[in-house]
């Protein structure tokens, strides 16, 4: 029984109302990149279409199909987004996972909303599917860096 009083404080509210409220939802029609990232765990998957303009994405597009708690990741991720660096997205994500894995501190400004992940640090079975969006932000974003780059040569 505690364990199921466990996992019904972990899908709080809070998580529930991302979860149902996720921004961007879509496709792009012509992305710099186009980035689809699975889960094996769980067979969560998050598709991620973007632009970027002078370093920065300008366009966000995300077709989630993952539990609550991914969800609730990509609700926090596609609000905080746009105008972010690569290496904004880099290091949420590196601090994301952190703050998983090893008990690190929230991830800071725009992704500070992370934390309402902070009870899933126990279940390590759900990691994968909350860290998706974020990951594959940045694969698509370095995608379209290496695409630009190779289209300048």
């Amino acid at each position: 029984m505690a364990a199921n009083s466990d996992l019904i404080k972990l899908y709080s509210g809070r998580i529930l109302a991302l979860a149902a409220d996720i921004p961007h939802l879509g496709t792009l029609p012509a992305p710099d990149a186009r980035v689809k990232r699975r889960s094996p765990l769980c067979g969560s998957t998050v598709s991620v279409d973007l632009r970027i303009k002078d370093g920065q994405i300008v366009e966000f597009a995300q077709d989630v199909k993952a539990c609550a708690l991914g969800q609730a990741a990509a609700a926090v991720v596609g609000a905080n987004v746009i105008g972010a660096t690569r290496a904004r997205i880099r290091k949420a994500r590196d601090q994301l996972l952190a703050m998983l894995k090893d008990n690190g501190p929230v991830p800071d400004a725009p992704f500070d909303g992370l934390e309402v992940l902070l009870p899933a640090r126990d279940y390590t079975n759900r990691h994968a599917s909350i860290m998706l969006t974020i990951e594959a932000t940045l694969e698509a974003f370095e995608k379209a860096e290496a695409a630009a780059a190779q289209s300048c040569a």
